[in-house]
Formats: C-alpha cells, structure tokens, sequence
C-alpha cells in the first residue's frame, strides 16, 4: 500500500485526484505495474489509476488474463474499474479507503462480488484505510 500512496502523491503531483495503483505478480510481491489518476493529465475519463495499472500490466505480460495477480490501490475501486478488474480475471483487490459515494467492491455497490458474474476477486478493504483516506482529505481540502 505504501507504493500505492507513492502513486497517489504523484498525482496530486500533476494536479489529479490521489489515487494510486499497483498491480503485483502471481508471487505476490513482484510489482508488474503501477499508475495514478491521470484524468486532468490526458484529458481521458478512463484514465483511473486501476484502469492503467491494469493496462501496462497486461502489456508487461504480453495477455490480458492477470489470473493469480493482486492490486493495491488507495481507493475503493469505482464501478468502471471494478468491471475492469473482474474483465482482467485479477484475483485480489486490497484497497486503503473506502467510497461511498461511488466505490463498487463492498461500500455503495459491490460489483466485484457480484455472483451473477463469472470472476470474483477477493477483497481486502482498509489496509492503510486512514492514512489512504487523509491523503484524499487534504487533497479536496485544499481546492
């Protein structure tokens, strides 16, 4: 969760939301990718820091299936990037913060759970959930 912080600072960085991602390796320590929020710095909604994670993941691995893979991220994952992880067969979903205002893997909705759907990643919520949460706090704060 830490990198994943480290990921969120560097979008506050380039004036996004901080929200940071890691994706690690089957093994469960080996980090495939990373990304942050890059909305304001591209212009692209889906540029989430999950959703870009997932992409440069995939890339590294040369397939799509991200099977026996885990992300970390500071956030709870939005509906989108919920969709998007459950797509990519990730495995496990540890998140900081939750959201309830639009987080979809446990809090408002819970897409990743959802037993009508083929995949379902197991979730771990609130590692670093405070310090993940202030992070966000002060950013909004602040504007």
């Amino acid at each position: 969760m830490r990198l994943a912080l480290d990921q969120a600072a560097a979008a506050v960085a380039a004036g996004d939301v901080p929200v940071g991602a890691v994706l690690l390796g089957p093994d469960g320590t080996s980090v495939l990718a990373a990304g942050h929020n890059e909305r304001e710095a591209t212009g692209d909604p889906t540029a989430h820091a999950e959703v870009l994670a997932i992409r440069r993941a995939a890339a590294a691995l040369g397939q799509w299936r991200l099977t026996n893979c885990t992300l970390v991220v500071t956030l709870e994952p939005c509906t989108m990037c919920a969709g998007a992880l459950v797509l990519a067969r990730v495995d496990r979903v540890v998140y900081g913060a939750r959201d309830a205002k639009a987080g979809a893997a446990g809090s408002l909705w819970d897409v990743v759970r959802d037993r009508r759907l083929n995949h379902r990643p197991e979730v771990i919520e609130g590692v670093l959930g405070d310090e993940c949460a202030r992070v966000l706090t002060d950013f909004f704060r602040g504007r």
